[in-house]
């Protein structure tokens, strides 16, 4: 008997597998809050109470037991926690690692390794991204009505961009429906008075209002999905399969599979800030936030009691 997917607590799959080449080290990750509590605690902290009912890690094997250590055995015992391996030689048959490649396939790569692991509705998320506690909300309840199909959570431009430099964006069109029509990278968007501006392009610029919505890869999907993921994954490696650094980014595998009409995508808008620290200097401006959250009750000064 197929069971009904709408009355499964949804899971979220945290993208941790460049977490120990990006910090340096798991034991480098800055703590953000008052007590010590880092950016994935927020995260995990949001989406139990959002309802979701499991957690999955995709890591390196080679940081495995650092990572239970560090971060995983702190929310064991208050959430259904799996771990999935990130692997360069983990490619579907006929292919093989190229000579000489260290860089990992991807996001959408990473999203696949949870195939074995994950049968009901679930988010996927960056595990050093701040998504605020509407995010996980608004998904939480889409994954969980009887229209669930993928989603992906927007958020409003200027409420992503950093203080101390540019960023690249995934800047969505949507229908009149609010789904997703395309995702246009932009890769180095810079604050420009109340708006913005793309400065990568030529001449002046690319000028925006700061009210456009962009993408920070908080997705949601059906298990049904990785069946289409893995399709366009074996395409990404039949034409760059050979190269030593090209990826297979998860906001391109959406869009190629709504521009073929395969998959339709919900905009779920949230005008909460999203957190990264892309530049040191952003930490400062992220230890402030929370502590701002906090003093309006968003958050309790200490996460886990």
């Amino acid at each position: 008997m197929a069971r009904n997917l709408n009355n499964l607590k949804p899971a979220l799959l945290v993208l941790a597998a460049g977490m120990g080449s990006r910090y340096g080290g798991l034991k480098q990750i800055d703590p953000v809050g008052p007590h010590g509590e880092t950016i994935i605690d927020y995260s995990i902290y949001d989406a139990v109470r959002a309802g979701f009912g499991k957690l999955v890690f995709v890591i390196r094997k080679d940081i495995e037991a650092q990572f239970r250590e560090i971060v995983g055995a702190r929310f064991e015992h208050r959430i259904v926690v799996e771990y999935v391996f990130q692997e360069l030689d983990h490619l579907p048959a006929g292919f093989s690692v190229p000579a000489g490649r260290t860089k990992p396939w991807g996001t959408t790569h990473a999203i696949l390794m949870a195939a074995d692991a994950i049968h009901e509705p679930f988010a996927a998320i960056n595990a050093d991204d701040f998504y605020g506690p509407q995010a996980y909300r608004l998904l939480a309840q889409h994954l969980q009505s009887d229209s669930a199909a993928s989603a992906m959570v927007g958020f409003t431009l200027r409420n992503t961009l950093s203080d101390f430099g540019s960023v690249a964006r995934g800047v969505c069109r949507t229908d009149e429906r609010e789904h997703l029509k395309g995702v246009r990278e932009l890769t180095k968007i810079e604050r420009d008075g109340a708006g913005a501006k793309n400065t990568a392009a030529t001449g002046p610029g690319i000028r925006l209002t700061g009210d456009e919505v962009v993408s920070m890869n908080f997705w949601g999907f059906t298990p049904d999905v990785f069946g289409r993921l893995r399709d366009q994954f074996t395409e990404f490696l039949k034409l760059n399969g050979c190269h030593l650094t090209a990826e297979c980014y998860i906001p391109s595998t959406v869009n190629e599979l709504i521009v073929a009409g395969q998959m339709e995508v919900k905009v779920l808008r949230t005008g909460d800030s999203w957190f990264g620290v892309t530049y040191r200097e952003d930490r400062p401006r992220v230890v402030e936030s929370i502590q701002q959250l906090i003093a309006r009750g968003a958050y309790p000064q200490k996460l886990w009691l």
